[in-house]
């Protein structure tokens, strides 16, 4: 079974190793985005997939736009593709090209959390479970047939980037297999349902009038990227981890900000520690050691503007 296999991002590294470690030589190339400019510099960087790619010695496809650009790929006269967090759009001549189907790794249990940012979504939207689907491809988003999936349990303490890392695991798990099942085609597949459709997550302000289990899960779920904030006495801070904590006031007013007890602001219900943040143009740290020094308790937190 000859396979191509297209990815970008370091969620998609372990599912591709996992393929080539059981497939070697059958994985004819790798499908990855164009390298992008990165830095104050602008220095073009190549992918984490295609840095994977090339230090296994597997040819590298990289065409700016796939749905324009498949000669190459076509060329390949590959039986079967693997998707994982390739980031462009698949058309039906794509799709058309591999007698054995392209196959998607979702990271979420479909049809909930289709789109994008489903790994942030479900930290977000409080979910205790979530998990990896293999689906088919077809030209809806994400709406293709499962082949099967896998749960995984979300802690209450995790973040988007402690649960990416996780899931990518476990798809490099459940991948190798489930192309072994295609490739017998003994297998039957399971209609999807209606789904939610995610949105692009985007850099929010943190709202303190809303419970202290919600603002927590804000700010893991959008930790480290694309991130959420708040304003105090015109310092900006970046938020990067909360968790619930005892204490009531004032929505976003800080309760305690000492290098002992951290940085515990006051929501709607409850209050929640901030205990890793970084102040802007600053460096990333604990809130004990942003505290030292600083006179913040009885502060209090801007409200977003709506």
């Amino acid at each position: 079974m000859k396979i191509v296999f297209a990815g970008t991002p370091e969620f998609a590294v372990p599912p591709l190793r996992a393929v080539y470690k059981e497939y070697g030589g059958g994985l004819a190339a790798v499908v990855t985005q164009p390298d992008r400019p990165q830095g104050r510099k602008g220095v073009l960087t190549p992918s984490p997939v295609k840095r994977a790619a090339e230090e296994l010695g597997i040819p590298v496809l990289q065409p700016a736009r796939l749905k324009e650009d498949f000669s190459a790929l076509a060329a390949l006269r590959a039986d079967l593709m693997v998707t994982c967090a390739y980031g462009q759009i698949l058309t039906q001549e794509v799709l058309d090209l591999f007698p054995l189907g392209v196959w998607n790794v979702h990271a979420s249990l479909l049809p909930a959390y289709r789109g994008a940012a489903p790994i942030a979504r479900a930290i977000i939207d409080g979910c205790r479970e979530t998990g990896i689907t293999i689906m088919k491809t077809e030209l809806g988003l994400d709406t293709g047939d499962i082949l099967l999936s896998e749960s995984m349990e979300i802690s209450e303490t995790d973040t988007a980037d402690a649960l990416t890392g996780r899931l990518s695991l476990l798809a490099a798990k459940v991948l190798p297999a489930a192309l072994e099942t295609v490739g017998r085609g003994d297998y039957s597949l399971i209609k999807q349902g209606e789904g939610f459709v995610c949105k692009k997550v985007q850099r929010t302000q943190v709202d303190f009038s809303r419970p202290a289990r919600e603002v927590s899960a804000l700010v893991r779920g959008l930790s480290s990227a694309p991130g959420c904030w708040g304003s105090v006495g015109g310092l900006i801070l970046n938020f990067f981890f909360a968790l619930p904590a005892e204490g009531r006031g004032e929505a976003g007013e800080i309760l305690f900000a000492d290098p002992k007890r951290g940085l515990i602001v006051a929501c709607g219900e409850g209050a929640v520690r901030i205990s890793l943040l970084q102040p802007a143009g600053g460096k990333c740290m604990t809130d004990s050691a942003f505290c030292n020094g600083r006179k913040l308790q009885g502060a209090r937190f801007d409200q977003p503007v709506l």
